[in-house]
Parts: structure tokens; C-alpha cells; sequence
């Protein structure tokens, strides 16, 4: 049998990990994200800005609500893979799921303070509104909010991946 060939059930069984990793893992990236935008803020601006506490928050809970979403797809993409794949796996998924999960949670926060001005919900131009908003807020975070996670997020994410990686048979 064939290593992409092999069967759905195992698969899907080793990619739920144990809840303690779910819990203290999830706690651990978010703490390590949240140095990484507290560290490119201290760096660019040292940290003199009136919406520190709001981005660290953001970023925290970007990464810890990701993590529950990153770990279960990483693993089952690295099910019985050698360790470059897993470690590829790994990086993919907790790269793509965190910048996701907290330009997510900014376009959210963008509409919340957006929908003031908007039509009221259901209508056409509310979907409309709703849709535009979100693609605006994302663009915003892609252009200025994904420097936050460099350099140190970065290093995180390598040294997590690496460890990872390891760690998965």
C-alpha cells in the first residue's frame, strides 16, 4: 500500500491530538505571538501607541484560536510522513491558520465599528457592506498587520514547526 494510499480512519485518529495538547499548546503559541507583536511594536515604535493593549489581544487570540485548527490539520497531513514533510506540515498550517484566524478577528472588530454607518442587516446593501468591509479590513491587515508577527514570529514558528515535527510518529 502506498503511503498516500493509506486508510481514512487511522488517519483521522492520529490527527486528533491529546486535549492537553490542544489546551497547552493553543496557550503557548498565543503567548508566543503575542511577544512577537509586542516585540515589532516595541521595535518600530517603542510601543507608544494608544492601541497596544487592543493589538495584543488581537494577535493572542489570533493565534489561540488557531492553534485548535492548525494542530488537527497539520497532523493529519503528516500522518506516517518523514520528518521534512511533517515539518513542512506543521509550518503551512500554523502560518496559514493564525494570519487567518487573526485577520479574521480584525476584520470583525472592523465591522463592528463600521456597522454604525450601515444598512440594516439582511438587506442587499448590508451583504454588500458586510463583504466589503471584511475584504477592506483584510487588505489592511495584510498591508500593516502581518509585520507584527516578524521577526520574532518568525522564529517561533520555525522552532514550534521543528518540535512538532519531533515530536509526531
Amino acid at each position: 500500500m502506498s503511503e498516500d494510499a493509506k486508510p481514512l480512519p487511522g488517519r483521522l485518529r492520529a490527527a486528533l491530538p491529546p486535549y492537553s495538547d490542544l489546551l497547552l499548546g493553543a496557550i503557548l503559541w498565543a503567548c508566543q505571538m503575542l511577544l512577537s507583536a509586542g516585540l515589532a511594536l516595541y521595535i518600530r515604535n517603542r510601543l507608544e501607541t494608544s492601541h497596544s493593549v487592543e493589538l495584543a489581544a488581537l494577535y493572542f487570540f489570533g493565534a489561540l484560536l488557531a492553534w485548535p485548527l492548525a494542530l488537527p490539520c497539520a497532523r493529519f497531513i503528516a500522518y506516517r510522513r518523514r520528518v521534512e514533510t511533517r515539518f513542512a506540515a506543521f509550518f503551512l498550517s500554523l502560518a496559514a491558520f493564525t494570519i487567518l484566524m487573526t485577520a479574521f478577528l480584525f476584520a470583525m472588530d472592523y465591522r463592528v465599528f463600521y456597522s454604525q454607518w450601515h444598512a440594516p442587516f439582511g438587506s442587499v446593501t448590508w451583504v454588500f457592506q458586510f463583504v466589503f468591509t471584511g475584504a477592506s479590513a483584510v487588505y489592511q491587515f495584510s498591508v500593516l498587520g502581518l509585520r507584527l508577527f516578524m521577526p520574532l514570529g518568525l522564529l517561533c514558528l520555525f522552532g514550534t514547526s521543528f518540535i512538532l515535527a519531533k515530536r509526531m510518529r
